[in-house]
C-alpha cells in the first residue's frame, strides 16, 4: 500500500513491483521494438543510482540530463532519484551556449547525464563549468574524454556498489522524504534569465492522483510520447500515470536532424499503434492537415463524402456535454460515415488510438470538434508547469468543446481581479490555484517566489473564468492574465482567441500573432500556407508567381480575417474593433530554430515582436496598412 503521501521512489517501488512481469518501456533499436518490464526497468534504475553514489552523489545533489527521448532517459532519471539526488532536466532544443550554461551553472549540477548527440555542447562548455565532477554518455563511445564516462561503466560501478552496500542504497532512497526536491524544471527564459522551477516528489505524485480524477486509461495501454521528456506534462501525464496503471510507453526514434525525428513520428504511430498520444495543438494540426490531404489525393467523390461525414459529426457532437439531442437522428448516418470513411482515416494513426491529451492553455474549439468527428477525441486540457502541472482536463466522462476541462481533485481553484479579490461567477479573471501540486518556489529566486506564491495560492498569471451553476467544476482558459493586448482607447483584450480561431478555421494560414500596444488599430503577422495559397490561385487560372496570382492569394488571406466581419460566417465571435485593419504577411515562419517557439512548441510573443519589429512599425504606415503593399507581394 503507498501511503498518503508518497514520494517518487515509493510510487515506483509500488507500481513496478505490482505490474512487475508486464511491458513498460518500448524502444526501438536498429529496426525492432523491444520491450523492458517494469520489474527491468526498477533494477536498471538500481544500477545506475548505485552507480551515481558509488561516484560520491550526495543526498540533494543535482544531475543535469540532456538527451532525446528514450528509455535511458527515464532510467537514468530514476537512477539520480534513487540516489537521493535532484535531477535538472534540460531541453535538447537549447543550442546557444549560453542557455545550457547558465542552467548548469545556476544548478550548481556535479553531474551531467547526456547522449552521445548532444555531448558537443557539453564538450563545449566544460571549461566554464569547474564544479561538473563527471560526465557520463548514455551511449558507447570509443574516446571518453578525462571527465568523461559511458553509462555501462556507470552500472558496473553501481553493480559493484549494490555487492557491497546494498542496505546504503536502500538506506538512501527510503531517506528521500515528499518534501524533497525531485527536479529544478527551467522556464524558457523568453523574457529574462529563466527560472528553475522546484518541484517535489510530491508535487508529482499528488498530480498523478489529481490526473487520474478526470483521465482513466486500462492496463496494458500503450502511450506514444511525441513531447520532450523534460518538461513536467511528459512525466506526470506520460509516464507516472502510464506506470500506475500499468500502460506502456514508447518514444519516438530520434534522426539525425530535426527534420529527421519528425519523420519519425508517423512511422512510430504506423508500428506502435498507441491507444493515446500526448499532443500539443501544433503537432495535432499537422495530423489534421496530414489526413486532408490525403482525402484530397482520393478524388473529388471522396473528398465530398469525407466532407459530408465530416459535418454530420460535427452537427450530431455539438459541443460535446449536449451531443444528439433533436439531432439523434443524425446517430445512425454517425455509425455508417465511421465505418465506411473515418474507420480508414484511423488506420493512418496507427488503428487503436482512444483518444489524444492536448497540452497548452489555448482553445482549440475547431480541433476538438475535428478530432471528434473522426473518432478520436482530442481532449483539451490545461496545466503549468509551476503546478506540475495539471490542473485540469477534458474526458470521455466531461468534456464541453472550448472549455480548459474538469478541474482535477484536491486542487482549489479561484478566479480573481488585479487586486486578488475573487470576482463573481461566470466574470473574467486571473485564475489562482491552491494545492499539493504547486510547486516548492523557485532555485535561488525568494523574490519571485514571492510574487507567485502568496500565503499558499499559486498565481498563474493565465486569465479564466468558471461557471459553477452552469457547468460546476469546469474551467475556461482565455488567456494571459498579465499579457493582453491594449487599444488606443485603453480597452484591454486577450489575443489568443482570434490568432487560434484564425490558424484552426483556416487551410490558407499557418501561424499568426495580433498586436496592439495603444495603436490606432490591431495588425496582424501572418504565416502563409504557401502551399495551399498556390493551389487557390491555380484554381482561379493564375500563375501564383506572378502580380495578379500574388495579389488573389493576398486577397484571399484577407478574406479569411473578413470571415469574422460582419456578413461573414464567424461573424460575433470577437468584437469588431480586436479584429486586425493591417496585414504583416511573412516570409518564414515562427519556428524553435528561430527561437520564437519554444520546446513545448507554443510561440514566444516576445520574441516574435522583437523579431518582425520593423513590420509592425510599417503595419501602422500609410503604405503598409495597404494589402499589397511590397512587402506582403514579396513575403509570396
Amino acid at each position: 500500500m503507498l501511503s498518503t503521501k508518497p514520494t517518487i521512489i515509493e510510487f515506483v517501488e509500488h507500481y513496478t513491483h505490482q505490474f512487475a512481469k508486464s511491458t513498460f518501456l518500448r524502444e526501438k533499436v536498429g529496426e525492432t521494438w523491444t520491450e523492458t518490464s517494469f520489474e527491468a526497468t526498477r533494477e536498471e534504475a538500481y544500477r545506475i543510482g548505485a552507480g551515481l553514489m558509488a561516484l560520491g552523489l550526495q543526498k540533494g545533489d543535482r544531475a543535469a540530463l540532456l538527451s532525446q527521448g528514450r528509455n535511458l532517459w527515464i532510467t537514468g532519471e530514476l537512477g539520480i532519484l534513487y540516489a537521493g539526488g535532484v535531477n535538472v532536466p534540460l531541453s535538447i532544443k537549447l543550442e546557444e551556449a549560453s542557455d545550457l550554461l547558465f542552467r548548469i551553472q545556476h544548478s550548481d549540477a556535479r553531474y551531467i547525464l547526456t547522449s552521445e548527440q548532444q555531448l558537443p555542447k557539453i564538450r563545449k562548455i566544460m571549461p566554464d563549468c569547474p564544479n561538473v565532477e563527471k560526465v557520463i554518455v548514455l551511449d558507447e563511445i570509443s574516446q571518453p574524454g578525462e571527465e568523461e564516462m559511458t553509462i555501462s561503466e556507470l552500472m558496473k560501478l553501481g553493480d559493484a556498489f549494490l555487492a557491497d552496500h546494498k542496505d546504503e542504497f536502500v538506506a538512501r532512497y527510503q531517506s528521500v522524504g515528499p518534501n524533497d526536491y525531485a527536479n529544478i524544471s527551467y522556464t524558457s527564459g523568453t523574457t529574462a534569465d529563466p527560472k528553475g522551477i522546484l518541484l517535489t516528489h510530491r508535487n508529482y505524485t499528488a498530480n498523478v492522483a489529481q490526473a487520474q480524477s478526470v483521465v482513466k486509461i486500462h492496463e496494458g495501454a500503450t502511450m506514444l510520447i511525441i513531447l520532450p521528456l523534460d518538461h513536467c506534462f511528459a512525466h506526470v501525464a506520460g509516464f507516472y500515470t502510464m506506470m500506475s496503471y500499468g500502460g506502456s510507453i514508447a518514444t519516438v526514434p530520434v534522426g539525425k536532424t530535426a527534420l529527421a525525428s519528425l519523420k519519425n513520428i508517423p512511422m512510430s504511430i504506423a508500428e506502435v499503434q498507441p491507444h493515446l498520444m500526448l499532443s500539443v495543438p501544433a503537432l495535432a494540426r499537422n495530423f489534421r492537415k496530414n489526413i486532408e490531404t490525403g482525402i484530397h489525393k482520393q478524388g473529388p467523390v471522396v473528398e465530398k463524402l469525407y466532407n459530408i461525414a465530416l459535418k454530420n459529426a460535427i452537427a450530431y457532437n455539438k459541443e460535446y456535454w449536449n451531443r444528439g439531442g433533436k439531432d439523434l437522428w443524425r446517430w445512425p448516418l454517425v455509425k455508417l460515415f465511421d465505418k465506411v470513411i473515418f474507420e480508414k482515416v484511423r488506420q493512418g494513426l496507427g488503428g487503436r488510438m482512444m483518444f489524444f491529451v492536448g497540452g497548452g492553455a489555448l482553445l482549440d474549439i475547431e480541433l476538438q470538434r475535428y478530432f471528434c468527428a473522426i473518432g478520436i477525441p482530442m481532449f483539451q486540457g490545461y496545466g503549468l508547469s509551476e503546478a506540475t502541472p495539471i490542473i485540469c482536463s477534458n474526458s470521455f466522462d466531461h468534456a464541453i468543446f472550448g472549455s480548459s476541462g474538469h478541474i482535477v481533485s484536491n486542487l482549489d481553484v479561484k478566479i480573481c481581479d488585479a487586486e486578488g479579490n475573487e470576482v463573481a461567477d461566470g466574470e473574467r479573471g486571473e485564475i489562482v490555484i491552491k494545492g499539493e501540486n504547486v510547486m516548492a518556489g523557485y532555485w535561488k529566486n525568494p523574490t519571485s517566489t514571492a510574487s507567485t506564491i502568496i500565503d499558499g495560492w499559486l498565481h498563474t498569471g493565465d486569465m479564466g473564468y468558471v461557471q459553477k451553476k452552469k457547468h460546476p467544476g469546469m474551467l475556461w482558459v482565455v488567456g494571459r492574465f498579465k499579457s493582453l493586448l491594449i487599444s488606443a482607447d485603453g480597452e484591454k483584450y486577450s489575443p489568443e482567441g482570434f490568432e487560434d480561431g484564425l490558424t484552426d478555421g483556416s487551410p490558407y494560414v499557418e501561424q499568426c500573432i495580433i498586436h496592439n500596444n495603444q495603436n490606432p488599430y490591431t495588425m496582424a503577422l501572418i504565416v502563409p500556407a504557401k502551399e495551399a495559397l498556390k493551389e487557390y490561385a491555380k484554381k482561379q487560372g493564375l500563375d501564383p508567381a506572378t502580380e495578379e496570382g500574388k495579389k488573389a492569394m493576398l486577397q484571399k488571406i484577407q478574406d479569411e480575417v473578413n470571415s469574422y466581419r460582419k456578413g461573414g460566417k464567424n461573424y460575433g465571435l470577437f468584437p469588431e474593433q480586436w479584429l486586425p485593419k493591417a496585414l504583416a504577411v511573412l516570409p518564414e515562419g515562427f519556428t524553435e530554430q528561430n527561437h520564437m517557439v519554444n520546446s513545448t512548441m507554443k510561440v514566444v510573443r516576445g520574441k516574435v515582436e522583437e523579431y518582425f519589429a520593423d513590420r509592425i512599425e510599417y503595419a501602422y504606415t500609410e503604405e503598409g496598412a495597404k494589402l499589397f503593399n511590397e512587402k506582403n507581394m514579396a513575403a509570396l
